[in-house]
């Protein structure tokens, strides 16, 4: 279990959605996350001075996960002011400091080697960064007394909005699925099945070639439920055509989304239910069915 602690967030201009000044108690470092659209102002304080590491985060891809551009500096301003002429994507960031100027260009260096490590290892984001800097090498005491300021770094960022460097933990299994089906209102009464909409590109890259789908959007309430997913091909199949046991449900992407992991290979159906004359817009969005519905439905409709 990780011990708790407390952090304090400063709000210099009144604004909660503008630049946060981030402390915590017996912490040598400092973190400032800002907006991009305040940067002209935001780059005169004192904190652009020092030396230190910086995640610029934005969205480039259709796949909900964020594009990041992790970095070092000897002094911050200069580095971020040629990011915010030259790099586009990115739409806020996020600074770490020693309030002490405890940090020096090898500690620096060792942090941006491993906030890409960790960034590469959790597989959540788009990276920016061209290359993939080596560890440099640090004495025993540097390392110990770094990996701290690291520590700190990694708790504070998803208090801030970026989870992309942790590692995705299953917040579902099928196991608990199934004790959630055996303590409910019987089997009909659940839906235990989500069926989403998949375009052609998608449906056979990702639902049969990565046997998982991702980028849903599911209520808390649903996802003890979830058992089963099906995909509804769109035009021109307009029907359900396959469906897959669900192993685990995982966070996908920092929008509030889930990946669903299958079991094994999906299944295709007997027979696909068509759309048919099921009212406008129906599966334009994920639906929940039964299992057992959906195995005796005759069209679209019988599923809503």
């Amino acid at each position: 279990m990780s011990d708790p602690f407390t952090i304090r967030i400063f709000v210099p201009d009144g604004n909660p959605d503008g630049v946060r000044i981030i402390d915590r108690m017996n912490w040598t470092g400092l973190g400032v996350a800002f907006p991009r659209d305040t940067w002209i102002t935001t780059r005169k304080r004192p904190e652009f001075d020092k030396a230190g590491v910086y995640v610029l985060v934005g969205y480039t891809e259709e796949d909900d996960l964020p594009t990041l551009y992790i970095g070092q500096a000897d002094g911050l301003r200069n580095r971020i002011e040629s990011h915010f002429k030259n790099k586009d994507f990115w739409d806020w960031g996020c600074i770490f400091v020693s309030a002490n100027n405890g940090l020096n260009r090898a500690h620096i260096t060792w942090l941006e080697w491993a906030l890409v490590g960790h960034a590469q290892a959790a597989n959540r984001s788009h990276l920016d960064n061209g290359n993939t800097p080596q560890e440099p090498v640090l004495s025993e005491s540097e390392k110990a007394d770094t990996k701290g300021f690291l520590k700190e770094i990694l708790q504070i960022l998803p208090l801030v909005g970026l989870r992309a460097f942790e590692k995705p933990k299953v917040v579902i299994t099928s196991v608990q699925a199934i004790n959630e089906e055996a303590s409910g209102f019987g089997k009909q009464a659940i839906k235990n099945t989500i069926v989403v909409p998949a375009q052609k590109d998608g449906f056979e890259d990702v639902f049969i070639g990565e046997n998982c789908w991702y980028a849903i959007r599911i209520s808390g309430g649903m996802l003890p439920k979830i058992k089963w997913i099906a995909a509804y091909q769109s035009q021109p199949i307009s029907a359900v055509t396959h469906v897959a046991e669900v192993a685990s449900i995982e966070p996908y992407g920092e929008a509030g989304k889930y990946k669903l992991i299958f079991k094994g290979q999906a299944e295709k159906l007997p027979h696909p239910i068509p759309y048919a004359d099921a009212p406008l817009g129906s599966m334009q969005g994920p639906r929940y069915t039964n299992i057992e519905t959906l195995r005796t439905a005759h069209s679209v409709v019988d599923l809503l």
